[in-house]
């Protein structure tokens, strides 16, 4: 399974999105510092979930980062959030 594919798994198991966008931006910093030759070291998510109703900007990073594990974020250089309700 790809990390994008492995992302976008756990972070609807998690937080139940109505909508979610995994993108694997790692293409576009190919041979910059991160880029650990893989082809997934960066990404960018877009997420629409009621489960960050209420939550402050950070809260709702760290579900994100808590939805994804320890392992998967020590994986990933670069994680770009767009997150709201």
């Amino acid at each position: 399974m790809s990390r994008a594919s492995e992302i976008e798994t756990r972070l609807r198991a998690a937080l139940q999105p109505r909508e979610i966008e995994v993108r694997n931006d790692s293409a576009r910093h190919a041979g910059h510092a991160g880029d650990d030759g893989t082809g997934e070291s960066h990404f960018h998510v877009r997420l629409r979930s009621a489960a960050f109703e209420g939550q402050s900007r950070i809260a709702r990073h760290r579900a994100v980062h808590a939805a994804l594990g320890p392992e998967l974020v020590a994986e990933i250089h670069a994680l770009s959030l767009d997150l709201d309700v």
